[in-house]
C-alpha cells in the first residue's frame, strides 16, 4: 500500500473527530436551532455533532495528504 493511500490512518482520524464531536456535544450538552419568526424550534441531539466530527476529522486527513504531510 502506498503512503498516498492509508485506510488505517484515515480511520485513525475519523474516529478522532468523532471522539471529539462526542466531547463537543457532552460539554455544550442539548442543542437546539430556534427561529422565532417562523416558530419554529429543533432540539439537535449527540449524534450529528459526533458526525460533524467526523467530517471535520476526514476533512483534516485530506488536508494532510494534499499538502504531503
Amino acid at each position: 500500500m502506498s503512503n498516498n493511500n492509508n485506510p488505517t490512518e484515515a480511520a485513525a482520524f475519523a474516529v478522532g473527530g468523532a471522539l471529539t464531536g462526542g466531547g463537543v456535544a457532552a460539554t455544550v450538552g442539548g442543542m437546539g436551532l430556534l427561529a422565532p419568526a417562523a416558530g419554529i424550534a429543533v432540539g439537535i441531539g449527540a449524534a450529528p455533532v459526533v458526525a460533524a466530527g467526523v467530517v471535520v476529522g476526514l476533512a483534516a486527513y485530506g488536508i494532510k495528504k494534499a499538502f504531503g504531510w
